[in-house]
């Protein structure tokens, strides 16, 4: 089976296809075509911007395709970044932007940490209209020093509950065997295996 990552970052194709790796699906990324879409993310949820691209993507490859919309969630900032996730310090930020960004926001309002979570939605869109979807969810904690080498994102100032390192400390499969991205990917191949064919 052929499918189409919907999305230009290179941390999430490569756990998407770390996670969901096998013989049986040839993937299409934004590596194999030159004038790949930027879709806009005009949702309200992560599941309204995942199923925008996923369909977005369909449509123009012809061919079945796979979105992600995900983010951090601190609670004592009433859920901020959220749906802001990848733009927290401005439309162009890098990950080391919007880390520093929001250690600095809490720093300042004299917060050492919150209760945190990771939040992913998922979807996998056919051509022809159907859909698959799934969500997954990573409770934990943020900190105020990255910590970490690995990962992207948030991963160097979220340390997820049980455990004493960030995520960027964990290592990949450590971090997909209980992440929000791995977590939402595993419930859709549960769904798609009780589908069936077709």
């Amino acid at each position: 089976m052929q499918i189409a990552l919907a999305t230009t970052n290179q941390g999430k194709i490569e756990e998407i296809q770390a996670i969901l790796a096998g013989p049986d699906i040839d993937w299409l990324t934004c590596a194999d075509v030159d004038d790949w879409p930027q879709i806009e993310e005009t949702g309200t949820t992560f599941l309204d911007n995942a199923r925008l691209k996923a369909r977005a993507i369909a449509g123009r490859f012809g061919i079945p395709a796979l979105a992600d919309d995900s983010g951090l969630e601190v609670d004592v900032l009433d859920g901020r970044p959220g749906l802001n996730s990848a733009r927290f310090a401005g439309p162009e930020a890098t990950d080391a932007d919007n880390v520093n960004a929001l250690a600095e926001e809490l720093r300042a309002g004299g917060l050492k940490g919150s209760p945190a979570r990771f939040q992913a939605a998922v979807v996998l869109a056919w051509p022809d209209g159907r859909e698959v979807a799934a969500g997954g969810v990573c409770e934990g904690r943020v900190v105020l020093e990255p910590r970490g080498e690995a990962g992207f994102g948030y991963d160097p100032i979220f340390i997820p509950d049980g455990f004493d390192e960030t995520m960027a400390e964990l290592g990949s499969g450590r971090k997909n065997a209980l992440s929000h991205r791995g977590r939402a990917l595993r419930a859709l191949k549960r769904r798609l295996d009780e589908e069936g064919p077709g």
